[in-house]
């Protein structure tokens, strides 16, 4: 069994940055991508975005690049968020994913342990 547990959210204002971070249980080099995904109040969850577990191959929401960041420590079996540019429409809460895969995109599908979310809220 995988846990994972997010930390890094608040409140800022748009134009700011946060860095999200994902602690995990176990060794998640052990071939995992991992990804984050978010949701906002009255909406579907959506993907952000991925990395393959060599940290070789990123993948973004349209809606993000540019802006966002997203890298691991393998050794530290953490993953990162970085969001510079912080817009208003990023409020959401975030989640964490370890996928089943080396490498995954923005399926949901693929990703069989999430975190509890962090909230990340953007004031104009």
């Amino acid at each position: 069994q995988v846990q994972v547990v997010e930390s890094g959210g608040g409140m800022v204002q748009a134009g700011d940055s946060l860095r999200l971070s994902c602690a995990a249980s176990k060794r998640t080099s052990s071939n995992n991508a991992m990804g984050w995904f978010r949701q906002a109040p009255g909406k579907e969850r959506e993907f952000v975005a991925s990395i393959s577990w060599r940290g070789d191959r990123t993948s973004y929401a349209d809606s993000v690049k540019g802006r966002f960041t997203i890298s691991r420590d393998n050794a530290k079996n953490t993953l990162y968020l970085q969001m510079n540019s912080l817009k208003p429409e990023d409020t959401a809460v975030y989640y964490c994913a370890v996928s089943r895969y080396s490498y995954s995109g923005g399926d949901s599908a693929q990703y069989n342990y999430w975190g509890q979310g962090t909230q990340v809220t953007v004031s104009s």
